[in-house]
């Protein structure tokens, strides 16, 4: 089959209009299939595979018997044109003033990198805290209770929660300053 798809090609850049639609018929399902494939539009296929066999039969005559095998240059003729009608298709143009609000929230690298060694740092000083001190100080900062809640939590008075608490960040920014 492959010998008869060569001839069909040969025939074509001979301008033999029987052997392009031979040729037509014998590939057009598995060219389409490509092209389908690549543009995931079944109209936009459809449209793609007639430009594709206009340039088949303009190019006929390009066709080097030796160095390709016939299908696979059909194919390579076909992944072509579909990837440049993705190259050409128009991309939705959005309003400068619309875009203006969109901003990336994420954290770089940097940004992560930093917060992970300084959250290790952090635990690091947490861990020289006495145990509940540290978890009022996590409570509090992390958890978000409130100093009656951690007071209740703790059974202790609610001033003595604010000087744990206070005590506790004067202990940690030491522990972070050295």
């Amino acid at each position: 089959m492959s010998d008869d798809i060569g001839n069909l090609i040969s025939q074509c850049a001979l301008r033999n209009r029987a052997s392009f639609t031979q040729l037509y018929s014998l590939t057009s399902a598995k060219l389409f299939g490509v092209v389908l494939r690549i543009l995931n539009n079944r109209a936009e296929a459809e449209d793609a595979l007639q430009e594709i066999y206009v340039k088949i039969w303009n190019n006929a005559d390009k066709f080097a018997v030796n160095q390709y095998s016939p299908m696979s240059w059909l194919v390579v003729v076909a992944r072509n044109h579909a990837i440049d009608v993705i190259r050409a298709r128009k991309p939705i143009a959005i309003d400068i003033d619309d875009a203006f609000d969109v901003s990336d929230d994420s954290k770089t690298p940097e940004q992560e990198a930093i917060n992970t060694s300084e959250g290790k740092r952090i635990d690091s000083c947490l861990q020289e805290l006495d145990e509940q001190k540290a978890l009022a100080v996590r409570g509090a900062y992390v958890e978000g209770y409130s100093y009656d809640e951690l007071a209740e939590r703790f059974s202790v008075p609610i001033n003595t929660m604010r000087t744990w608490l206070r005590r506790s960040l004067i202990s940690l920014r030491e522990c972070l300053e050295q």
